[in-house]
């Protein structure tokens, strides 16, 4: 199942310039349109103390499912990208392990860290992350169980964090 919904989504790729500087866009750059939108949210909110508050939970969301549980993961149970096992020339190149993606945990974590606080902004972030991680298949560096893991670590940290700090929080003294 893997394999052929790796097959099929890449098999868009290669077949038009157009299409593969889309794919390539939202795989590559679109991120970074989502990290200086975070940061306009911020700066343009209404609620200080809400929006430091999310910008903390992703800071601390990201770093510990894309530093420490992904490069775990990675570590105990490498996989090779699909252009390394299929000899193909990907329409990007990243030579990392491919299991789970760093992109799909950076980017569920942050949009469940925002989540927590904004719905509707959660959804629109959740949507960007999908489209980054099928990007990302489509442009032959990932296999979709890389971004089902990816999404399971950023949203699992996230939670725990959510979790964490709500723990914390409700244990210490008020001042």
């Amino acid at each position: 199942m893997n394999t052929t919904i790796f097959q099929y989504l890449h098999s868009f790729a290669g077949q038009n310039t157009v299409f593969d500087a889309i794919i390539i866009f939202c795989a590559k750059y679109f991120p970074y349109i989502m990290v200086v939108a975070l940061g306009l949210f911020f700066i343009f909110g209404n609620n200080r103390k809400r929006e430091l508050k999310i910008i903390f939970y992703v800071i601390v969301s990201v770093i510990l499912s894309r530093l420490v549980i992904t490069e775990i993961i990675r570590y105990f149970y490498p996989v090779a990208r699909p252009f390394i096992i299929y000899s193909f020339t990907p329409l990007l190149y990243d030579y990392a392990n491919s299991f789970p993606s760093g992109h799909a945990a950076v980017f569920f974590a942050l949009a469940t860290a925002v989540f927590f606080f904004h719905k509707k902004w959660g959804i629109a972030y959740f949507l960007g992350a999908i489209i980054i991680s099928i990007s990302r298949i489509m442009a032959g560096i990932h296999w979709p169980m890389d971004n089902l893991g990816g999404l399971m670590v950023g949203i699992g940290s996230a939670v725990l964090v959510h979790f964490l700090i709500k723990k914390i929080s409700r244990n210490s003294p008020e001042r």
